[in-house]
């Protein structure tokens, strides 16, 4: 299995996940803040829309159909 291969797959895979889903909501660690003695953890919220799942999609499907030049 070439790596091209496995690129495409996991791109189209991951598109068809975001799509899916109507775009991914997620959450990351921020950075704790101490206040006045007072601990208080942070959370960011990062979004993938769907645009990118369709873009990963469009290039997978774009990997598996384009063929590579033999030199």
């Amino acid at each position: 299995m070439s790596p091209r291969l496995i690129a495409a797959v996991i791109l189209i895979a991951l598109g068809i996940v975001v799509l899916g889903y109507s775009g991914i909501k997620y959450k990351t660690r921020g950075t704790p803040i101490d206040v006045l003695g007072v601990h208080v953890e942070t959370t960011q919220s990062h979004y993938i829309p769907p645009v990118a799942g369709a873009l990963a999609l469009v290039g997978g499907i774009v990997l598996l159909v384009v063929k590579t030049k033999k030199v």
